[in-house]
């Protein structure tokens, strides 16, 4: 049984990798149609890291970063959190300036970035994972990931860390996504992918 993050086999952060490439790609289509500019996807890279390490690879505690979180139900429990830099709101801002909306447009694009990760992982698995309406703050990297600290420190100081990205219109925008199923979940998960170790 699955009992931390760092028990997870390469075979296993493999899936998740392959996970992480077909909902960026989807993500990337949506994203594409609803700003009506040209998005691709970087190949995803999947770590295990502690919380500290995460905050280091974003830029420090006190680099202002979009958080967008999203709480996990169904036969998935947990929460997924995409953190974004300033570049991403300066590209929605650019498409959508004049509006009221800018903010509402950000959750929205969280939205369809997590639905898509998610429909990877369900058709992948045949789990039926339903999702919450998106929060989303801008903060410093520090306060952002206090929430997920506090929420899931049973489960331990390590986190699913997806580091992607994606380029709209030829400018680069660094994106992270921070997965945290709970234990059962991530068993879960593991077994549907025909990658768990019992025992």
């Amino acid at each position: 049984m699955i009992k931390n993050y760092e028990d997870l086999s390469p075979v296993a952060i493999d899936c998740l990798k392959e996970i992480g490439n077909i909902g960026s790609g989807s993500a990337a289509n949506a994203l594409s149609q609803m700003l009506g500019k040209t998005v691709t996807m970087r190949v995803p890279d999947v770590s295990v890291l502690d919380y500290q390490h995460v905050i280091e690879q974003m830029g420090g505690p006190e680099k202002v970063i979009t958080g967008i979180l999203v709480h996990l139900n169904g036969d998935i429990q947990g929460m997924i959190m995409f953190l974004l830099e300033d570049s991403f709101a300066q590209v929605v801002l650019s498409t959508f300036l004049g509006k009221e909306n800018v903010f509402s447009a950000i959750k929205e694009m969280g939205n369809i970035m997590a639905g898509s990760y998610l429909q990877a992982i369900g058709t992948l698995t045949g789990l039926t994972i339903d999702m919450s309406v998106p929060a989303m703050t801008v903060d410093m990297m520090g306060a952002i990931m206090s929430v997920p600290i506090v929420e899931y420190s049973e489960i331990g100081d390590k986190v699913l860390f997806i580091n992607d990205g994606f380029v709209i219109d030829g400018v680069n925008i660094k994106s992270n996504i921070i997965l945290i199923p709970d234990m059962k979940s991530l068993y879960i998960l593991m077994k549907k992918l025909g990658v768990a170790e019992d025992g």
